[in-house]
């Protein structure tokens, strides 16, 4: 089992909390916000950026940073777990839910998977049903300031109810399919679905 390349900001200090029926099994509570990256931190300027949504789609659809901008935006406030067993509860962001992405492009019933792409080569599969019914966004605003590169700006997909691996940095694009495509971490032996309450963070779990 291959581990991530740990950056700065890892080595927290255990908190009590006062909501631990949020707290999936395993897990413990930080203050801070934990660093944590397969690689390199990429850095693409922003009149280079991009987001595309592709596949199994009736239209895709490709937007600048400006006119990502100009989509419809919402704040968020959301706990957030990571397979390394940190748990940060009520963090807050602004973004674009994948509900209004999707209303663009109007997937295809047969479309049943995603696999999300990002800016250094990572990948992620997730099913298009935990990304729909506002349950996944595109962030790019973190506590009120821009989204910062080691935390995936200048946008990174957010999906709350899984581990937080599947909240892909850096992300420029989503393709739908009808088929599972394992993405970096579950093709290293990461569970496939990776949902924190059931403690699903190996292939095995």
């Amino acid at each position: 089992m291959q581990v991530p390349f740990i950056s700065r900001g890892f080595l927290g200090k255990r908190q009590q909390t006062d909501a631990p029926h949020r707290v999936p099994p395993g897990q413990h509570v930080v203050r801070d916000f934990p660093v944590l990256s397969a690689g390199p931190t990429p850095h693409t300027p922003l009149d280079r950026w991009t987001l595309t949504i592709e596949g199994l789609v009736r239209q895709p659809a490709t937007w600048t940073w400006d006119d990502f901008l100009q989509l419809p935006a919402q704040p968020f406030a959301v706990d957030i777990h990571c397979v390394t067993k940190w748990t940060k509860l009520d963090t807050h962001w602004t973004g674009v839910s994948l509900d209004t992405l999707f209303a663009h492009v109007e997937p295809d019933p047969a479309a049943q998977y995603v696999s999300v792409w990002c800016d250094g080569g990572y990948t992620t599969n997730l099913p298009v049903a935990d990304v729909q019914g506002g349950q996944a966004f595109i962030a790019y605003r973190y506590e009120d300031e821009p989204l910062a590169p080691e935390h995936g700006g200048p946008a990174r997909l957010v999906v709350p109810h899984l581990y937080f691996w599947k909240s892909a940095k850096w992300v420029r694009g989503l393709h739908l399919t009808d088929r599972d495509t394992p993405g970096f971490w579950e093709s290293l032996g990461y569970h496939n679905y990776g949902d924190p309450w059931k403690e699903q963070r190996y292939s095995g779990d």
